[in-house]
């Protein structure tokens, strides 16, 4: 017996020597929740937590604001059993909280508050108001912060009100709604900065000021800004009070205007026409006008619509230790897809410039404000009252930790003269990484217009002309034709494998911002990889075609009757509800972001009708979603009928 099993340990050993040497094709590759898991921090019963402010105090204890105007201390907020005691109530939609001093600090809609415990008993018995600001009562003036700056002084932000009948209109009916303002602790306020619409996310970054602003009229798309004193960030309703004698910037409206059309146009019942995204126009992009407005400052990471986020909210760095490979990057929450981002930025020229990655999606509700627990884990303040948002849940807090296993990601990726260094959190195969056929580039941008959103434009293919990949595997150099200044960059490593395991990427799509393309040497040629299997693969199928014989093509009957309309099941065109971001806000059977696809099929319009709503939405025509739907002339017409052909099939 003994002999028996001795000789089958001497056939398996080398088939398993065997096994090992080839690459392990047959793995699936491990997915976000392999490595970052959500767990909920329960709450007692008849706690509402749609989280405003989230905040960790000097002893671990967490603070959550909410947006019902309760301040709750959230002792031993890692354990099993946390408990929540209330701090504070009877404040004003709270959208944000901090702890300084002793003391929370938190924006009321109409105010910087200090909240302090002055008798010790675990309540609230001081309420300061630090510095107040105007409000015309408008619904959507909410107020976001306050952000600490190094010298301990707080920034607030507010967002615009919308116009009566120009309901679409972002605009500012009294002082600093639209702008970011700098108060000091003793309650004197600065204005700081303007241009903002929807200010959700305001984030400290190595000691400097960024914000993060949502789609929405002369907001092509969301993204991360670096705000500077006197800047100026795109929307113009703030440049209301530039005249004003502590005003940072002087740029007015009038001169805005003149650059940039805002399109007030009347009917014939001179009532106004709100701006619809126009096929086939000439139009400007803004890094464009940034060359006639010397105060517009573009955005340093640009967050592509409906791919990374559709809300963008809290910007916030991770700590080196925190979340392994990802250490001194920054994340960014995104309320209407319920998910996070990671953020890479350089400076480039003397300005940020960057990329971004999906990171991890599956929250129960609206990601709204994170922060940092003493273990290295994250909370994540939750809600989508009046939002919408992805998830089964209209609030929460949960809780994203790390697992310690590091996944297979592009940890960064950094400009070049001629194209991008690609880092790696893991060593690549190489023979994968040495193909031009696992490298995709194209670059595209967004109009500058008054319309709500805009389509991706001027988009175009950039080619992958050769790679270098470090000796130790961590590091890919692509050589790119066709760089353009100030355009997105989508790179996508399809084909790219790790060394261990040959794991696809996580994500394999990061989109880069070209701010500025730097200086230096390019990269030679010698050494360079160039070989392409695709190209190989099209040259040896185009000589096997050649070389067969030529046959006469079968007549077809010229009076065949046309074939009747297909029928799309949701399999079908589930890759086109993913490439065109359709399925960011909508869902086959509920209420998410938009309206669910079954009741947009109760509203029996022809599949053409559906298509023209692609292109041009009419959001008057669903006054119960707060968030516009962009056009999307970008879809071809192919592929919307085929959506509306799967849309008109849930009747």
């Amino acid at each position: 017996m003994k002999n028996i099993i001795r000789k089958a340990a001497c056939f398996l050993l080398p088939l398993a020597a065997t096994l090992t040497q080839l690459p392990a094709f047959a793995q699936e590759t491990p997915k976000e929740e392999d490595y970052f898991r959500i767990m909920k921090l329960s709450a007692p019963e008849g706690i509402l937590l749609e989280v405003g402010g989230l905040t960790v105090l000097p002893g671990g204890e967490l603070g959550v604001a909410t947006r019902r105007g309760d301040v709750y201390i959230v002792e031993n907020p890692t354990s099993n059993r946390p408990f929540f005691r209330k701090f504070a109530s009877g404040l004003h939609e709270i959208l944000g909280l901090a702890w300084k001093d002793g003391a929370l600090y938190c924006a009321q809609r109409g105010e910087l508050t200090k909240l302090v415990d002055s008798n010790m008993d675990g309540k609230a018995d001081i309420f300061e108001t630090v510095y107040a600001w105007p409000l015309s009562g408008h619904y959507h003036e909410y107020s976001f912060g306050p952000r600490l700056a190094p010298d301990g002084s707080f920034f607030v932000s507010g967002n615009v009100a919308f116009g009566n009948e120009e309901w679409w209109r972002g605009e500012s009916r009294v002082p600093w709604r639209g702008w970011m303002m700098h108060i000091s602790a003793d309650g004197n306020m600065e204005p700081w900065a303007t241009g903002m619409r929807s200010p959700c996310g305001l984030g400290m970054i190595d000691g400097e000021l960024f914000y993060s602003e949502n789609q929405g009229d002369y907001m092509g798309s969301g993204g991360v800004w670096h705000v500077t004193k006197g800047a100026f960030v795109g929307h113009p309703a703030g440049l209301r009070w530039t005249g004003m004698a502590n005003s940072p910037l002087k740029l007015t409206a009038e001169k805005f205007n003149s650059i940039v059309d805002e399109r007030k146009v009347k009917n014939e019942q001179g009532r106004y026409i709100k701006p619809e995204n126009v096929q086939n126009e000439k139009f400007q992009m803004m890094f464009e006008v940034k060359s006639q407005v010397p105060e517009l400052r573009t955005p340093a990471v640009w967050l592509p619509h409906g791919i990374l986020g559709i809300s963008n909210s809290e910007i916030l760095p991770i700590p080196e230790g925190n979340f392994g490979p990802f250490g001194g990057q920054v994340l960014v929450g995104d309320q209407g897809q319920s998910k996070i981002m990671r953020v890479v930025m350089e400076k480039v020229n003397g300005e940020y410039q960057g990329v971004a990655f999906d990171f991890r999606q599956g929250f129960q509700s609206g990601v709204l404000r994170m922060a940092w627990a003493p273990d290295g884990s994250l909370f994540v303040g939750e809600t989508n009252r009046g939002w919408g948002s992805a998830g089964d849940a209209n609030e929460g807090l949960q809780r994203l930790a790390w697992n310690n296993r590091i996944p297979f990601e592009m940890k960064t990726v950094k400009a070049m003269p001629d194209g991008f260094e690609i880092e790696f959190t893991l060593p690549v195969d190489k023979k994968s990484a040495q193909d031009l056929a696992s490298y995709a580039v194209e670059s595209f941008s967004y109009k500058y217009h008054p319309v709500y959103g805009s389509p991706t434009v001027n988009t175009e293919k950039c080619e992958v002309k050769g790679v270098k990949v470090s000796e130790d595997g961590l590091k890919a150099r692509i050589i790119v034709d066709n760089l353009r200044q100030y355009y997105i960059h989508a790179i996508t490593l399809n084909g790219v494998r790790a060394e261990d395991l040959y794991y696809s990427l996580v994500h394999p799509t990061g989109y880069y911002t070209l701010n500025n393309i730097p200086a230096g040497a390019k990269l030679s040629m010698a050494g360079v990889s160039t070989r392409n299997s695709e190209k190989e693969a099209a040259a040896k199928a185009k000589a096997s075609e050649a070389a067969k014989p030529k046959t006469t093509p079968a007549k077809t009957d010229a009076a065949a009757k046309p074939a009747a309309p297909v029928a799309y099941t949701y399999e079908q065109v589930k890759p086109l509800l993913a490439k065109y971001t359709c399925a960011a806000c909508h869902n086959a059977d509920k209420k998410q972001v938009g309206p669910s696809f079954r009741d947009i099929a109760k509203r029996k319009y022809s599949n053409e009708t559906i298509v023209k709503l692609i292109y041009n939405p009419k959001p008057e025509n669903w006054p119960g979603y707060a968030t516009e739907m962009p056009p999307m002339p970008q879809v071809p017409k192919a592929d919307a009928l085929k959506i509306a052909s799967y849309i008109n099939s849930l009747k």
